[in-house]
């Protein structure tokens, strides 16, 4: 080939070798970018996309391995577990042992017993943390709890409380005391006093439905108790509005600081007032508002 170039082209040695080198520096620089990519993993070739992906796999196939590993180890437990009839108030921790729960397992259960913790039926062992569903499902058939219901309770001095049942009872509520309200059947002695305070700020009652106005006693506590009282409106302490002044007004729940001062501004420009009619002349004070006082009002 040398003899071929210098014939056809007149190449001197130099310059034969001179090109040959060329040849190559060409080659070199054509094959190198691929066998970087081939033996040199670039992972700036990936994109954030990738990265999470490749990281979300891994965190997938951990739990993956956990599970598996955790469910081998309490298959193993329950096959380590011989089984046998069992009252679970009074097995010791050894026998829990024998059933399967590690030796931590089995000393919280009796920990909880410690405490005056007991199982009155199969289903009360759920309850422990120490057992899961699993291993419910597995000793259920072989718990035989014994001396439970009343009898158990009574040899571990626990006291049972009863309550005589109340008669339905009928209360006038305007002149009660909080000791007769209390009788009113689903009354405690709390609401009784807030239902003989807020009586006490009204005046007296003159409907029933009032009492949802007492806090707390709400439309489901009011149907409960609503056949059991009674009110005598002549009970009804009344406010003389055309002497009251702005102490005696404002002690009443249904009145505001400023509807007193129009009522009291209003008397003093135009007189006493010989009506509800005249009330009604004070815009600030609403129909409702009206209909609400007017039966504790006197002219």
């Amino acid at each position: 080939m040398k003899t071929w170039l210098n014939n056809y082209f007149g190449f001197t040695k130099r310059e034969y070798n001179a090109l040959l080198a060329l040849f190559g520096l060409i080659a070199l620089a054509i094959v190198t970018p691929y066998m970087y990519d081939l033996f040199f993993f670039k992972e700036e070739g990936l994109t954030d996309f990738d990265r999470n992906a490749i990281q979300q796999l891994s965190i997938i196939e951990k739990k993956e391995k956990d599970r598996n590993y955790l469910n081998r180890k309490e298959k193993r437990s329950f096959t380590k577990g011989s089984l046998f009839t069992f009252d679970p108030n009074s097995i010791p921790i050894q026998a829990w042992e024998k059933l399967g729960l590690s030796t931590k397992q089995a000393q919280s259960i009796l920990n909880y017993r410690n405490k005056g913790g007991r199982f009155y039926k199969v289903e009360d062992l759920k309850k422990m943390y120490a057992i899961s569903p699993q291993l419910f499902e597995r000793l259920q058939p072989f718990v035989q709890i014994e001396n439970t219901g009343l009898q158990d309770k009574q040899k571990n001095n626990i006291t049972i409380k009863t309550y005589p049942k109340r008669e339905l009872v009928i209360i006038e509520i305007n002149s009660a005391d909080t000791i007769k309200l209390d009788e009113i059947k689903g009354i405690g002695a709390a609401f009784a006093r807030r239902i003989a305070n807020y009586r006490d700020r009204l005046g007296g009652f003159y409907k029933k439905e009032q009492l949802m106005e007492v806090f707390g006693l709400d439309s489901i506590k009011f149907e409960e108790i609503k056949s059991q009282i009674q009110i005598d409106v002549s009970m009804i302490r009344k406010i003389n509005i055309n002497t009251a002044d702005f102490e005696a007004l404002k002690k009443h729940p249904y009145l505001k600081y400023k509807q007193i001062n129009a009522i009291i501004n209003y008397r003093k420009q135009h007189g006493n007032y010989s009506g509800i009619a005249d009330l009604k002349k004070v815009l600030i004070l609403s129909p409702q508002t009206i209909e609400q006082i007017t039966p504790y009002l006197q002219f």
